[in-house]
């Protein structure tokens, strides 16, 4: 499982009672292209408190992605328009499989 950023310090009940306040756990996609080469990833699992807005955290991975995703032909305009869709949306939701292996 990826590195979990935001959960530093932070105790299991405390993160049990930030879940059930509707915190929850969100990877970004990004992707880069090199030539006729594009490769799409996943960031490492991020920690939302409830309220909290994901635009902080994702805005690194979508400038990747505009700046560096296009440049192959043809999955980097697939994969670019992919990842900023699910960045642009407040990123992936892996709440209930980080919570399953925990």
């Amino acid at each position: 499982m990826s590195k979990i950023v935001g959960i530093e310090n932070m105790s299991t009940d405390l993160i049990n009672a930030e879940i059930r306040r509707g915190a929850r756990f969100v990877t970004f996609d990004y992707c880069f292209s090199i030539i006729v080469m594009t490769f799409r990833r996943s960031s490492d699992v991020y920690f939302i408190r409830a309220n909290e807005s994901t635009f902080k955290h994702s805005l690194s991975f979508t400038l990747l992605t505009l700046f560096l995703g296009w440049w192959g032909i043809p999955w980097g305009p697939i994969y670019s328009l992919s990842s900023l869709f699910t960045n642009l949306r407040g990123g992936r939701d892996v709440t209930q499989a980080v919570l399953a292996g925990a």
